[in-house]
């Protein structure tokens, strides 16, 4: 399969790079997560998320838009988790150096614009400073989108888990089991909402006051939502919506310039 038709970057020949990448084209960058997701899913549910999303956007609007999809950053900042064993992060720090090494190669390159396609909700607040050291750094053009957007920086959750669907909760668990069915064991799967936080007006996930947290500061399982009645159906519409929405993005974002 050619480069131009499997629209990865690593698919291209060296030395071609400056004709196949041009002005035009966007580089999606997935970054996932390996990390716990409590006993009913595996430590790759961040990265598989990630990765078939983008993979699934670049071949419906590759073509038409010049997308390009980067190999999967697969190990982030997930130190949330860290209490849990086998867990794989980056301090911060090496994060952020590891985006930035990211845009001084892409900035060898005629691209101009870069999409961090995130997948694990703890990287959210990192990867928004990203954007601008990347910008300043080596003028690219840089964005933020997410399959879906956590509903700790104010997406949504179902009604049911309070808003707190966060972690390994139904609609996460529902894409999974559209992904990869296999990796899913729901009969381990338990209710574990915080109910005493939804009552909070600011300090809750949402809320006006932002707090420091551990996925185990709620419950030692380490999720928080409720998978119980998670299906392959609903994350296959789940996944549908999270594509299609993701597509007019991606058409926006090869069209944004700054007004000048």
């Amino acid at each position: 399969m050619k480069a131009t038709e499997s629209r990865r970057y690593a698919d291209i020949v060296g030395p071609d790079i400056g004709e196949v990448i041009t002005e035009g084209s966007t580089l999606i960058l997935p970054v996932g997560a390996v990390e716990q997701h409590g006993p009913h899913l595996p430590m790759s549910v961040d990265d598989v998320i990630a990765t078939e999303t983008a993979t699934e956007v670049v071949q419906r609007f590759g073509s038409d838009l010049d997308l390009w999809q980067l190999p999967s950053l697969s190990i982030s900042k997930s130190n949330e988790h860290a209490w849990s064993a086998g867990t794989l992060w980056y301090s911060a720090e090496t994060m952020m150096a590891v985006l930035r090494d990211i845009g001084r190669s892409i900035s060898t390159t005629r691209a101009e614009r870069l999409v961090l396609l995130n997948g694990h909700g703890g990287n959210t607040t990192l990867l928004v400073t990203a954007l601008r050291e990347l910008r300043l750094a080596y003028g690219l053009k840089t964005f933020l989108v997410h399959p879906s957007l956590p509903p700790a920086y104010g997406g949504s959750s179902t009604e049911d888990e309070l808003g707190m669907g966060i972690h390994g909760g139904l609609n996460e668990t529902s894409v999974f089991m559209h992904l990869r069915p296999d990796l899913v064991d729901l009969s381990r799967a338990e209710r574990k909402v915080p109910e005493a936080l939804a009552e909070n007006e600011h300090v809750k996930f949402g809320g006006s006051v932002s707090f420091g947290w551990l996925s185990n500061d709620f419950d030692e399982a380490g999720y928080i939502g409720d998978p119980t009645g998670a299906s392959a159906e609903r994350g296959s519409e789940l996944f549908e919506h999270a594509v299609n929405r993701l597509g007019d993005q991606m058409a926006e974002i090869a069209e944004f310039d700054f007004g000048r």
